[in-house]
């Protein structure tokens, strides 16, 4: 609306460390919340989200990440984090196919060195795992050792 004054206001810095977040997927009924810590100690989280196989990928240096599909044409991989030696900042990492010779940028998806496909981005949105638990209460958080779901958060305390 023209007199609305909300939409004026100036943007900026928000302040808000992305290690105290998560990176939520939802699809469909389903969601997940991938801590950033817990994601950094691993590199990528190979997860899966009301069937859908994704990876989140965080940027080393700062605080960009990105959510891909892993489904390719003919298969769905997992993926793994390669540092680059050298690499500008943001670029440190290309994300590699276990077992396989893919290789892909790993804040776009882009295939690599002879890689034809690209991984598919997916919508995804960042969360205090505290809100996530409130508006999500039967979501589930990636760990590196498998999921747990919100209630065993809320009983453990590890949140």
């Amino acid at each position: 609306h023209p007199d609305s004054l909300a939409l004026a206001a100036p943007g900026g810095f928000s302040g808000f460390d992305l290690e105290t977040m998560a990176v939520v997927v939802e699809i469909g009924p389903d969601s997940v919340a991938h801590p950033v810590p817990d994601v950094r100690e691993v590199g990528v989280a190979n997860s899966v989200v009301d069937g859908v196989a994704v990876a989140v990928s965080l940027d080393p240096d700062g605080d960009n990440w990105v959510v891909l599909s892993r489904q390719l044409d003919d298969r769905v991989v997992e993926l793994a984090v390669e540092t680059v030696p050298g690499a500008a900042p943001g670029e440190a990492n290309v994300l590699v196919e276990v077992g396989g010779s893919g290789r892909w940028e790993a804040l776009t998806g882009l295939g690599i060195d002879g890689t034809a496909e690209n991984l598919d981005r997916l919508p995804g949105f960042t969360s205090f795992p505290a809100d996530y638990i409130t508006f999500f209460p039967d979501g589930a958080f990636w760990r590196p050792q498998g999921p747990i779901s919100v209630d065993d958060v809320v009983e453990g305390g590890d949140g």
